[in-house]
């Protein structure tokens, strides 16, 4: 089930779908959804896929886990699986990721590219989840760029692209040539104004370099189709869901970031991400969320 913004965000609820359609396409399974706004009718809608038979009923959002909890509790034999937060209850299953392992990197590309030496970031909602990626990108930005300071902003909203484009014009004049926008639809808003002002962006969920192709640099790759995918696979193979709770970062290939474009980094800055990266799998790099 579809929360927030749902299908159309061009970003998480969009990656979320695309690995259903692929384990449709490519596993021959079948899928049923329920895309919704209103947070009254979570219950309701939940429990409308648990009386279809389904294997496993999906939360896709953190929005999602009071909602799916509540309904689980009513339905103890099914098998529920909570995207982006975790719960404790035993017949809820959880994937989350390790997002400020990816926001750290955007950071570090940002970091030693500015050229104003101020960088934004724009937020959705400012919850927990959130402060992750606004974390580790800052810490990204400050390791390569002591000087340079960061603006932060929360929208309030994952589905508002006209206040994402206001954020990022504020942004513009407090003069950043880089924002990182973790905000859903929102960003969008970002990624378009960005261009349109002829500074510099990067996606987010999914390499939305098609969105901005002027000022798009990168994105911070969260897998959430993958997830969903392997979520699939180990159902058509087992009939069951063998971990309690799965975290995915860059080591485990959930956290990644899309190709540079836009921008070129030189070859002693390559190397430096390059190290990063390594340092981050390897877990010698570690940034508290």
């Amino acid at each position: 089930m579809l929360s927030d913004a749902g299908l159309g965000d061009q970003s998480f609820s969009d990656a979320g779908f695309k690995g259903l359609e692929e384990a449709r396409d490519e596993l021959n399974i079948s899928f049923d959804y329920r895309e919704i706004k209103d947070a009254k009718t979570y219950e309701k809608r939940l429990e409308e896929l648990v009386n279809q038979g389904n294997d496993v009923v999906i939360g896709l959002g953190f929005s999602m886990q009071e909602a799916i909890e509540t309904v689980a509790k009513k339905f103890p034999d099914q098998t529920f699986l909570l995207i982006d937060s975790e719960s404790e209850l035993p017949n809820v299953h959880s994937v989350t990721f390790k997002e400020e392992e990816g926001s750290y990197l955007i950071g570090v590309i940002a970091g030693m590219k500015t050229k104003s030496h101020v960088v934004g970031f724009v937020g959705g909602v400012d919850v927990p989840l959130i402060r992750k990626f606004e974390k580790g990108f800052t810490e990204g930005v400050k390791k390569v760029n002591p000087k340079a300071k960061v603006i932060s902003t929360f929208a309030g909203s994952f589905d508002d692209d006209k206040k994402g484009m206001q954020i990022a014009k504020y942004m513009i004049k407090q003069k950043a040539d880089y924002i990182y926008p973790a905000a859903g639809f929102t960003g969008v808003g970002v990624l378009n104004e960005a261009q349109k002002s002829g500074i510099y962006t990067f996606g987010v969920d999914s390499d939305q370099f098609y969105l901005a192709e002027k000022a798009v640099v990168t994105s911070m790759l969260k897998r959430v189709d993958v997830a969903v995918y392997n979520i699939a696979k180990e159902l058509v193979k087992t009939g069951k869901l063998s971990e309690k709770k799965t975290q995915l970062g860059i080591k485990e290939e959930g956290i990644d970031t899309a190709p540079i474009r836009v921008i070129t980094l030189t070859s002693a800055e390559t190397d430096k991400l390059n190290e990063f990266r390594r340092h981050i799998s390897e877990g010698t790099i570690q940034i508290q969320p």
